[in-house]
């Protein structure tokens, strides 16, 4: 059983790249972006506010509009080829995926369910954290993926 609950999410700004990948070429989108981004970053001076990011715009389908990249303490003002943005202040359901990525599709599938038994409408974005993964340990079994998917109905009580 995934933890799920209806949360507040404060504004976070961002930097990252944003393309229209395939589902199956995502792998290798966030290994290129990931580390392209953390350098850019390092480079510039700034300074990361948090694990990597990717966030998705539009219902999913074989190929997704996807922005990835991390949370900065600061704006992003170090030009480039990168987007500047932000993860918006919203009212969110955030579930918690331990393990493997191979198995996200069921944590977002007890989301729907959860939503639905709530009468929670969510938004046609999303983004992941991606708390631990890979760089830190081989073992997907430590692996930890935050999803937070805004809601459409922001007077529902948190809680």
């Amino acid at each position: 059983m995934t933890d799920i609950a209806l949360i507040d999410v404060e504004e976070r700004p961002t930097v990252g790249i944003r393309r229209r990948v395939p589902v199956a070429e995502l792998p290798a989108f966030f290994d290129e972006v990931f580390d392209a981004v953390a350098a850019a970053v390092e480079r510039a001076g700034a300074h990361l506010g948090g694990a990597p990011f990717a966030r998705y715009r539009g219902a999913p389908t074989d190929v997704v509009d996807v922005e990835a990249g991390f949370p900065l303490t600061e704006p992003w003002s170090g030009g480039g080829d990168l987007v500047a943005g932000s993860l918006p202040s919203a009212r969110a359901v955030e579930a918690i995926h331990r393990g493997g990525y191979d198995a996200l599709s069921d944590t977002y599938a007890e989301l729907e369910r959860w939503t639905g038994e709530h009468d929670v409408h969510v938004r046609d974005e999303s983004w992941e954290l991606y708390e631990a993964g890979p760089q830190s340990d081989p073992d997907p079994a430590t692996w930890r993926t935050r999803i937070v998917w805004p809601v459409a109905t922001p007077e529902l009580d948190a809680g």
